[in-house]
C-alpha cells in the first residue's frame, strides 16, 4: 500500500514538475483523434453475420489506421440505398438486385464488393412438407415478401421445371418470421440460409433447401453487396480506398478467425441470439470468398447475366449499363 501510494505521488511529483511534457502528450492525443475523419456506413437490415466484417474491422482499428471513426447504422424508413444515394452515408450494404433497379432509374448507386461470392438464398420448407423441388411449389401454400422479384424468380425456376405456377396460393407474411409463418398454414417461404437456415438447424426443425442458384445460372447473382455512389467515388477516391482497404481486412479477419469474429459482432449487438451468431459465422466463414481470387471481388457476367433476366422478366424499364453499376478498383491488389 506504501509502495503504491509513493508511486502514485512520485507520478504527480513529475507531472507537476514537467507539466508542459504531459499537457502537451495530452493535446497530441487529443489532435490524433481529431485526425480520425467520421463517417456512416449503412445496413441493409438488422444486425447479423454478413454484416460482422464491418463490425471487426472497427474493433479491430483497421478503420483508425485508415484514419477513419466509423458509424454503423440501420437504415430506419428510408432504405440504405437510398441514403447512400443522397450522400446521407458514403457507404452502405445493400443488393445486385437494387443496385441494378437503381441505376436504371438514374440513381447513382455503385456496387464497390461482394460480401459473399454467391446466392445463399433459396426456397424452403418444413420436411414434412415434402417439398423438394419446383414441381412440388404447386398446390402449395408460399409465403411471400410482395416483391416483383420473388414472384419473377418462382415463375421462372417452375416454367423451366415444366409446372405452373398459377396453382402455387400466395400469402403475403411481410417481414413475419418464418417458423411462425410455417405454423400459420404456410408451406415454404423464401430465407437465406446463412441465417434462417443455420436457425432451423439449431431450432432442430428440419427443411429442405431450394438454393435459386442451383436452378438458373443467372440467379446466382452477389447479396449483399457494398455500395457507395458515384458523388463520392468522384469527390472522393481516397476515402473509398481506404474505407475498402480496412474493411477488407476485416473480412479476412473474419474469414479466418469466424468464432471471435462472430464474438465481436455480439459485443456491439448484445441483443442478437449468441448460438446462432456462432453458428452462422462458422458456415458462412468459408463463403464469402469462396471461389473468388480475392475477398470482393465481382465478375461482369454475373452483373450482366442477372440484369438480363430482370429486363426480360419486364423488371426493369431499360437494359443496364454493367460497366458503370460496379467496380472493383477500390479492392486492395
Amino acid at each position: 500500500m506504501k509502495n503504491s501510494k509513493r508511486a502514485g505521488l512520485s507520478w504527480l511529483m513529475i507531472c507537476v514538475l514537467a507539466l508542459g511534457g504531459c499537457s502537451e502528450k495530452i493535446s497530441e492525443q487529443g489532435v490524433e483523434n481529431q485526425r480520425l475523419r467520421t463517417i456512416k456506413v449503412v445496413l441493409d437490415w438488422t444486425p447479423n453475420t454478413n454484416h460482422t466484417g464491418l463490425y471487426v474491422a472497427a474493433n479491430q482499428g483497421f478503420y483508425e489506421a485508415e484514419g477513419l471513426q466509423v458509424e454503423i447504422i440501420q437504415p430506419g424508413m428510408a432504405g440504405a440505398d437510398m441514403i447512400v444515394a443522397a450522400n446521407e452515408a458514403p457507404f452502405g450494404v445493400y443488393f445486385q438486385e437494387g443496385v441494378t433497379q437503381a441505376r436504371t432509374q438514374n440513381v447513382p448507386l455503385v456496387s464497390i464488393a461482394a460480401v459473399i461470392q454467391h446466392n445463399t438464398s433459396g426456397f424452403a420448407a418444413p420436411v414434412d412438407r415434402h417439398i423438394q423441388s419446383p414441381e412440388d411449389f404447386e398446390g402449395r401454400s408460399y409465403g411471400s415478401w410482395g416483391s416483383e422479384t420473388e414472384a419473377a424468380v418462382m415463375q421462372s425456376i417452375m416454367e423451366e421445371a415444366g409446372a405452373d405456377v398459377s396453382k402455387v396460393s400466395q400469402v403475403n407474411i411481410g417481414d413475419s418470421d418464418f417458423f411462425a409463418a410455417m405454423k400459420r398454414g404456410v408451406d415454404f417461404s423464401w430465407i437465406f440460409y446463412g441465417w434462417i437456415g443455420i436457425e432451423a438447424e439449431l431450432r432442430n426443425e428440419p427443411i429442405d433447401m431450394m438454393y435459386v442458384k442451383d436452378y438458373a445460372e443467372e440467379l446466382d447473382y452477389y447479396t449483399p453487396v457494398i455500395i457507395t455512389n458515384e458523388t463520392t467515388i468522384q469527390d472522393d477516391p481516397e476515402l473509398v480506398r481506404s474505407f475498402m482497404k480496412a474493411t477488407t481486412e476485416g473480412y479476412l479477419y473474419t474469414i479466418e478467425h469466424p468464432e471471435e469474429a462472430a464474438n465481436i459482432l455480439l459485443q456491439a449487438e448484445p441483443e442478437l441470439d449468441q448460438d446462432l451468431v456462432v453458428a452462422s459465422q462458422k458456415w458462412l466463414s468459408s463463403r464469402y470468398q469462396d471461389d473468388a481470387p480475392r475477398w470482393g471481388e465481382q465478375k461482369e457476367e454475373v452483373w450482366q447475366n442477372y440484369a438480363d433476366w430482370m429486363y426480360n422478366k419486364h423488371l426493369l424499364d431499360r437494359k443496364l449499363d454493367v460497366s458503370k453499376a460496379y467496380t472493383n478498383i477500390f479492392l486492395p491488389k
